[in-house]
Parts: structure tokens; sequence; C-alpha cells
């Protein structure tokens, strides 16, 4: 999670910041927005917290109702038609796992689904080796056609914590675009997408220091980014002196240990949260030559002697 400092200018006109937060997928939703009418400015933040209850209505791994909890219980028997929109977020989950060789995989929740972060309980060794065999993306099979999906192993689970709150994000901020709002920021817990600037200045947003509840290790300014962060210190719970958290290792299904905090910056939330995570488990080196590929988006990463290290494009720019 990251916090945000910023500085409020004089209001032109009668226009003025209107804000608005519900918990919502597990974490606080909050948005913040620029607009002349009270009115209209609730209309947007409504639309907003619309958007996100949709996506958690389909996508939450706990609601019976929801697609996604519907698709863990019938996948390994028999094919799956689900909607257009769900599919296209798995199939770009499923790029996201090819391109990272598995460091970000959604069937993680074979194994993470056994841990309790509230009740600090995580599955025992025996159990842990008897899951592992269904963490495997190569499993999940999607049909394009008939817009199904089916698992290739009885106790194979999908979890999208990795991806659908940047997703939500992203199609909160159209929303907001088709309303007319130009000066906002979105955010659900880790995830945020700012649309525009602050009335002529950037956004200011501060990286949570990962040991340090009121600390910061950087501010950085934005203008029309999305910016997510992955840390260790968001679930967790400390076990024989290790600590035990949410963002879990495809290949051991343990907490991934290289690092302890991941931002990234990129133009769509969605590939901002799903690159967090994945650059988390890839570690340091790993990490920063995959981000190194690509234009536009950017890493700042916090290894496990919490040490700073950017990708080549901010490097240059904190050396200029």
């Amino acid at each position: 999670m990251f916090f945000l400092s910023l500085v409020l200018l004089p209001a032109a006109v009668q226009a003025e910041w209107f804000n608005g937060a519900e918990d919502i997928m597990g974490t606080q939703i909050s948005v913040e927005l620029w607009q002349d009418d009270p009115t209209l400015a609730q209309i947007a933040i409504d639309a907003v917290m619309a958007e996100m209850r949709a996506v958690n209505q389909s996508m939450s791994p706990y609601i019976e109702s929801s697609e996604l909890y519907q698709i863990n219980q019938h996948a390994a028997k028999q094919p799956v038609v689900i909607s257009a929109e769900l599919f296209a977020l798995i199939q770009k989950s499923l790029y996201y796992s090819k391109l990272s060789n598995g460091a970000f995989d959604i069937s993680f929740a074979s194994v993470g689904r056994f841990y309790d972060y509230r009740k600090a309980e995580l599955p025992a060794e025996q159990q842990l080796a008897d899951m592992l065999p269904a963490i495997n993306y190569h499993l999940i099979e999607l049909n394009p056609t008939a817009k199904t999906i089916r698992f290739h192993h009885p106790q194979l689970n999908i979890d999208l914590g990795g991806i659908a709150k940047g997703f939500a994000v992203d199609k909160a901020i159209s929303r907001l675009k088709s309303l007319g709002v130009e000066s906002a920021i979105v955010s659900a817990g880790g995830d945020s997408r700012i649309l525009g600037d602050r009335r002529g200045n950037p956004w200011v947003v501060g990286i949570k220091h990962p040991r340090k509840d009121d600390g910061f290790v950087v501010r950085i300014p934005l203008v029309n980014s999305a910016i997510s962060t992955s840390g260790d210190y968001e679930r967790f719970f400390i076990k024989a002196n290790e600590r035990i958290h949410h963002i879990i290792n495809p290949t051991t299904g343990k907490s991934a240990a290289a690092v302890q905090s991941v931002s990234i910056l990129a133009p769509l939330a969605v590939d901002s949260d799903a690159l967090s995570t994945t650059v988390f488990v890839l570690g340091v080196k790993k990490g920063l030559a995959l981000i190194n590929r690509f234009n536009g988006i950017d890493a700042i990463i916090i290894d496990a002697d919490g040490r700073l290290h950017y990708s080549d494009d901010l490097l240059r720019a904190t050396q200029s």
C-alpha cells in the first residue's frame, strides 16, 4: 500500500475537490475528483463504487454466486462458460504467466487458500507437497470460441487478487472519463490510477517504507499514470522468526522472500498490478530485467536488506 502526499491549490470559480471511500474487494476503495457541481461529483463517486462492486461480485473467490467461485467449484470437472470480461482478464493473467515463466500464476490459490493470515495459519509441509503440483498455469485451458475455462488438475484453484483490483481501477477511471471528469485519482489498496493532473501540478505519491508505519522511502510526481505497490507488510504474520505473507512464490508455495516491496508505474493499473506481483516473486535482478524490456513501464524495488533499486529509465531520471 502507498500513501499520497498532496498540496491543495486555490480553487478557480466554484469548482472543488470531492472524495469518497468504501470498503470493497477486501480493501478501502477511495476516489478524489475535481468537479464544479456537487450533484455530478456524487454521481461520479457512486459510479466508481458501482464499478468496484460489480468486479467484486464477479471475481471474488469468496462470494458463492461469483463467476470465479463457480469456476473453482466446477472447472476441474467440466468446461465452464464465463463472461467475456472475465475470460479476457484470465487470458491477460496467462499472458503474464508466460511472460514471467510462471512467476505470476493465478493458480497459486491451489496452495494459497490454505493460508489464514488473520489466524496465523499456514499449510502443513505434507499438505503443501500434496497441493503444489496444482500450481501450474499450463493446466488452465481457455477456449476462445466457446468462452469456457477448464482445469486439468482436480485440486487446481485460481485467484485474481494479483490483477483484479488494477482491472477494477481502470474500469472506474474509464467511467469517470465518460462522465466528463478530467482530474481524479482512484485507489484500491495498493493500486491507483491518476486521471490528468492536480490542477496544474502533478500528484505526488509516496511509497511506504516497508518497515516503518509512518515512513516513506521516496516520493514521485505523477500525471496520467497508474502505480501499484506489492509489499510483504500488507497481510502477514511472524512464525518461528519468519515473515509469512500473502505474495506466494508459485514454485515453492511459500511466501516470496527476495524483496520487501515492489512499485510499478504503468499507463494502466491492470498492468502495474500484475507486474508488481510478478517482480516481487522474480526478485531484483530478474524483475528489473523484465521491466527494462517495456517502454513506458518502470519499477522501484526495495530488496530484502532495505536497499532501493530502480529500472533503467527511473535510474537515469534520478541521476540527471
